[in-house]
């Protein structure tokens, strides 16, 4: 299993801190949204150059408009492209909306029969993301939202699937149900780990309403290999660097202690010493 930081997590800050930040905390490697920071030249420079400092596990597609990158077709084909050209070896989308009215998108959507052949080239694994439901009603306004269809479209378009936790948590669906539902499916190749709750996304675990560590024991139990990437909002950091830091150390320790993952040893002797604080506080 791969802890990933997601770099929207803290897209306030340059990309390059991020990573950096991501490096000395201790993550495997990060997936990277493509934002308003892609729209000029230079991309495939720009991401060879942050793989220097830490590996890219992912590329997000766009979920909204970007100068010179398109509809969102062309948006997740351009970003197949630079998963190639990288060598980066996943892609998440999200399903078209019906509330957007997203007609043009659903139809291609629903016409790839081979979305790992078709879209990736059998060079990237492409994914599609479980959508949150918004609103009083809890309504989910994008297509794919009840998850027997969502399984359904999984396998008759050999289609895989990032599951995000905070989008499931919003639903009305049963969290831990549904998720081994789509993870008995065969098809979850990605993981998006934040809390949800008060009608917020992408918290800190503890913040909202989930299971997280009853869903992080299940998932230990499970033959999951691939990679979590954790996926906040900047809100729930502090400003200053130094608090963003000690806050990131402190969710990436309980992130490795829940999934036996094997803490970085400059980490470890800091979990180490607090231990022993706190035995001699006891």
């Amino acid at each position: 299993m791969k802890l990933i930081l997601s770099a929207g997590s803290l897209y306030t800050l340059p990309l390059a801190k991020v990573f950096e930040i991501a490096k000395d905390t201790g993550f495997d490697g990060m997936e990277v949204i493509i934002n308003h920071d892609f729209s000029f030249q230079g991309n495939r420079e720009r991401l060879q150059e942050l793989q220097q400092i830490l590996p890219i596990y992912s590329l997000h597609a766009p979920f909204f408009d970007i100068d010179g990158w398109g509809n969102k077709i062309s948006q997740l084909l351009r970003t197949v492209e630079l998963a190639v050209d990288c060598s980066i070896p996943l892609i998440n989308f999200h399903p078209p909306s019906w509330i957007a009215l997203e007609v043009k998108f659903w139809r291609w959507f629903n016409r790839v029969m081979d979305y790992q052949q078709e879209v990736g080239r059998d060079q990237v694994i492409i994914t599609v993301e479980n959508m949150p439901c918004t609103g009083a009603f809890k309504s989910n306004p994008y297509l794919l939202g009840h998850t027997g269809k969502l399984i359904n479209f999984l396998h008759d378009h050999n289609l895989f699937l990032t599951f995000d936790t905070a989008h499931m948590g919003s639903s009305k669906a049963n969290f831990l149900h549904d998720f081994h539902l789509l993870y008995d499916s065969g098809r979850m190749r990605n993981i998006h780990f934040s809390d949800y709750g008060y009608g917020r996304e992408h918290l800190l675990p503890g913040h909202g309403v989930l299971p997280l560590t009853r869903f992080l024991n299940h998932l230990r139990e499970t033959d999951y290999n691939k990679t979590i990437t954790l996926e906040l909002s900047p809100r729930e950091f502090p400003e200053d660097e130094t608090g963003i830091r000690e806050s990131m150390t402190e969710i990436f320790e309980y992130l490795c202690q829940e999934t036996r993952h094997r803490l970085p040893s400059a980490a470890a002797e800091g979990a180490q010493s607090g231990a022993a604080v706190d035995a001699g506080l006891a």
